[in-house]
């Protein structure tokens, strides 16, 4: 576990940062390989380059797992509001485990290809 991204998540109180311990243990266990580091400003996990991200935002938790963990799972991401690269999730609902491991453990078998 990398200091810079439990620095990250403990400064956020309460919900907030129960949300982002709750996402960072749910990539962990999808990719228990992937090594945990801050780039752009955000907690990312790097498996033969950058796997996923995640940050607090002001009204949701975004999640970034680039296109290319975007577009196959779209049919399951129309609760949430979503871009090419990114997916928010609201501080007021669950945060959909099953998706997010899904999601992750996908971006593990395109970055082994790498």
């Amino acid at each position: 576990m990398s200091d810079l991204v439990t620095e990250y998540i403990n400064r956020f109180d309460g919900n907030i940062k129960n949300k982002l311990t709750q996402i960072r243990n749910l990539i962990q266990e999808a990719a228990p390989e992937a090594v945990e580091k801050m780039s752009y400003q955000m907690p990312t996990f790097y498996l033969n380059g950058n796997l996923v991200h995640f940050a607090a935002q002001k009204n949701h938790l975004g999640f970034y797992p680039s296109s290319e963990g975007i577009k196959p799972f779209e049919d399951k991401l129309t609760q949430y509001k979503h871009s090419k690269g990114a997916i928010q999730f609201p501080y007021d609902s669950p945060l959909p485990d099953k998706l997010i491991t899904e999601i992750v453990s996908y971006r593990v078998l395109q970055n082994q290809k790498k």
